[in-house]
């Protein structure tokens, strides 16, 4: 069977996307989607277009948004709000376009599924790479999101490239390495009918086996999926969420569950507030026919695209002296752990109770003997053991007086689950909560 045949049901998902784009009111900006060519390193001669909003300040961030089988990346630009909502909250978009029979994206191929291995990933990573060079984009900031073959590409974007991107959302995808073929087809029908099913450590060596000696943290991950969808069927939504929660160590018990609309069943893994690790949202009586009514939104929340970024003009270069130091007994850090058999995450939330505004931060505390950091989300710690410091990421820098900011990272213990007994914010003591 052919490849046009295999993705006729994506067909009709690219036809209720465009019929919502004419729901969709254009960019209220001038900014135009722009084509791009001669990014760099493009195997697959995939073809970029871009979308620069007007006012976008320094260091911005990035989304790559990846289109649906049958579609490109114009057509996903006119029929989803990625670009309005680029315009309200100022971040670089940059549209790929799949040039192959079909217009699905290579996410079954052993060059694909390896970190700078080849095909479609390689071109996606230097459309990036061009847009830091010339906008000065930041790169702790780039983010990926695509729907039904753009999903599935996100998955192996977010895993294979996981020094490249700091978050992820797949609607109607599938997960990393599920799709993966060794005659040259690049269709998988067992998983795309939801016939694969792995354990969560399986699914997790997919992923480590991407990128093989890479220590640094993983990408966050938001999964969407509808119950009936029928072209990428709904099992392949739990095998992302065992697959995802594995690679960050995480329980798969939700730690919270909520309804943000009727339809909608959200659970979040590793914490419970908006940038957890792994939030996954299940759409009760949905085809194959996403993003629509108000997931976009979500997604852009999700990521920390809806954060201001940093204001620091490209003409200057922050320096240690830019940083208020709280006084002793300005600060107070809550901490709060989940914990199990051999892992746990924690919350940490920095709040300034003095009475000068800190612009950059630095948390120093010292880890129990046998607990060891694996990832983290809303800023970077190193080292992963012993005396760990916590720094702030581009967008949550700054804490005025009475003001938080908060983040989390997982860990392994080997049966020590104690909390560190002492906390420093920019070198003076910190009170605890």
């Amino acid at each position: 069977m052919s490849i046009r045949s295999r993705i006729a049901g994506a067909v009709a998902a690219a036809v209720t996307i465009a019929a919502a784009a004419l729901a969709l009111a254009p960019p209220a900006a001038s900014a135009q989607l722009t084509e791009v060519t001669g990014f760099g390193t493009n195997p697959t001669g995939l073809r970029m277009h871009l979308y620069v909003p007007d006012g976008v300040g320094a260091r911005p961030a990035v989304l790559v948004a990846v289109h649906y089988c049958t579609g490109s990346g114009p057509a996903f630009y006119s029929g989803t709000e990625f670009a309005s909502l680029a315009d309200r909250h100022k971040f670089i978009v940059i549209y790929p376009s799949a040039t192959r029979s079909g217009s699905c994206y290579d996410v079954s191929s052993p060059q694909a599924l390896r970190h700078d291995g080849g095909s479609d990933p390689v071109g996606i990573v230097s459309m990036v790479r061009w847009v830091e060079q010339r906008y000065g984009a930041d790169p702790g900031r780039t983010y990926a999101v695509g729907a039904s073959s753009g999903g599935m590409m996100t998955n192996v974007l977010i895993g294979a490239y996981p020094d490249v991107f700091e978050a992820g959302a797949s609607y109607m995808g599938v997960p990393f390495g599920c799709f993966a073929t060794t005659d040259g087809s690049s269709w998988n029908s067992a998983c795309a009918n939801g016939q694969i099913s792995r354990t969560p450590q399986q699914w997790g060596d997919l992923v480590r086996a991407a990128y093989p000696g890479y220590g640094g943290a993983r990408p966050r991950m938001q999964i969407w999926h509808g119950t009936e969808d029928s072209t990428l069927r709904y099992p392949n939504f739990q095998e992302q969420i065992k697959q995802w929660t594995n690679v960050h160590g995480l329980s798969q018990t939700p730690a919270r569950t909520d309804q943000p609309q009727p339809s909608w069943t959200r659970t979040r893994y590793g914490g419970t507030g908006t940038n957890v690790a792994v939030e996954a949202v299940s759409l009760q009586g949905v085809g194959h026919s996403l993003p629509v009514g108000g997931m976009a939104g979500a997604t852009i929340d999700f990521l920390g695209l809806s954060e201001p970024g940093p204001t620091t003009s490209p003409s200057i270069t922050p320096t240690a002296t830019t940083t208020a130091t709280p006084p002793p007994g300005g600060c107070r850090v809550t901490y709060t752990m989940s914990t199990w058999n051999t892992g746990f995450t924690t919350a940490v939330t920095i709040t300034n109770t003095g009475s000068t505004p800190v612009s950059a931060w630095s948390l120093a505390f010292t880890l129990p003997q046998g607990q060891s950091v694996t990832g983290a989300w809303n800023a970077t710690l190193s080292p992963s053991s012993g005396q760990v410091t916590a720094r702030n990421v581009a967008y949550n820098g700054a804490i005025a007086p009475g003001a938080s900011a908060s983040f989390g990272f997982q860990a392994t213990h080997s049966g020590d689950t104690a909390e560190p007994a002492a906390f420093t914010l920019n070198g003076s003591p910190c009170a605890t909560a």
